[in-house]
């Protein structure tokens, strides 16, 4: 079916395509762009919330302008707080597999800034032939699976991240090309922040675990016991059932709400080159349970 602007103000059910259960949904028949009805805006956003993450097949006619343009009707774009945009955007990023952009470690986006962004739209642009897929796990899942004397545990738990990590202890096989790149470019500005491990969604009341590779320690806990704590709760959310897989096209779009997801990129594709770009759109503070916020802490 071609992919054509909606000309009603929302749409079908027919147009959304469950992946799983739990996570993932395919909106058909979307021309994104940046004049689409606020109707039909606002039903992608009521999609993102349910399913965490929504994609866009053929979505081969946005450049990056077209991109931003689009992802402005979501919300306010905020640039990466170290990395470099691509020239002539607002705040593009692009991740390209031969400067060291493989994304493939369990994080979601930016969440060493106090006020992490919501959402993020990510376009394939150059798709190895095998491999390269992308998961996504819905934290909000986890929570839920975890059992009750955990779940009042980790109310009350707290957790540093930072971009400031050990890159070469977290990822032993990157090549020195790639250690370098993180040296120069992820850590030429340094940020910690003091997160609650579960925080309230501001739109769906879920509460969500706010984890992942950003994370250096929990609150009142040695290094030790905090990898064993955060193996722990990684486990509930990158359990298999919670997480849905894309097989990338040249063209597609996905859009996640990261308050409530995390992702991987899979490094399965050797020297096959693999580019995307993504626009991030500004978040909101996260409040834990206990009505306390994130707190910048460098």
């Amino acid at each position: 079916m071609t992919v054509h602007d909606i000309p009603s103000t929302s749409l079908s059910s027919d147009d959304v395509v469950l992946i799983t259960p739990i996570i993932g949904a395919e909106i058909r028949n979307v021309r994104l762009s940046g004049n689409l009805p606020e109707g039909v805006i606002a039903e992608i956003k009521s999609r993102i919330a349910r399913h965490k993450v929504v994609f866009f097949r053929r979505q081969d006619h946005l450049d990056d302008a077209g991109q931003e343009s689009f992802a402005r009707l979501l919300g306010e774009l905020v640039p990466h707080p170290t990395q470099h945009i691509r020239e002539g955007s607002a705040a593009i990023l692009e991740l390209d597999s031969g400067h060291g952009g493989r994304a493939d470690q369990w994080h979601t986006d930016v969440t060493f800034v106090p006020a992490y962004p919501k959402y993020s739209v990510l376009r394939g642009i150059t798709i190895p032939e095998t491999g390269g897929d992308t998961i996504w796990a819905n934290t909000a899942a986890a929570y839920d699976a975890l059992p009750e004397p955990l779940k009042r545990f980790a109310d009350n738990l707290r957790a540093v991240h930072s971009n400031a990590y050990d890159y070469a202890s977290h990822r032993p096989w990157a090549t020195e090309v790639e250690k370098k790149h993180y040296d120069e470019v992820f850590r030429s500005k340094v940020f910690q922040t003091d997160h609650p491990v579960v925080r309230v969604h501001p739109e769906t009341g879920e509460h969500t675990l706010i984890l992942g590779s950003f994370v250096q320690r929990f609150a009142g806990f040695d290094r030790f016991a905090s990898i064993k704590l955060y193996e722990l709760f990684q486990t509930y959310i990158t359990a298999p059932e919670n997480t849905v897989r894309w097989r990338w096209k040249a063209g597609d779009v996905a859009i996640w709400d990261n308050r409530a997801t995390q992702h991987i990129a899979v490094n399965d594709y050797g020297d096959a080159h693999r580019v995307v770009r993504r626009v991030t759109i500004d978040g909101d503070l996260p409040i834990g349970p206990d009505g306390r916020p994130s707190l910048a802490l460098q």
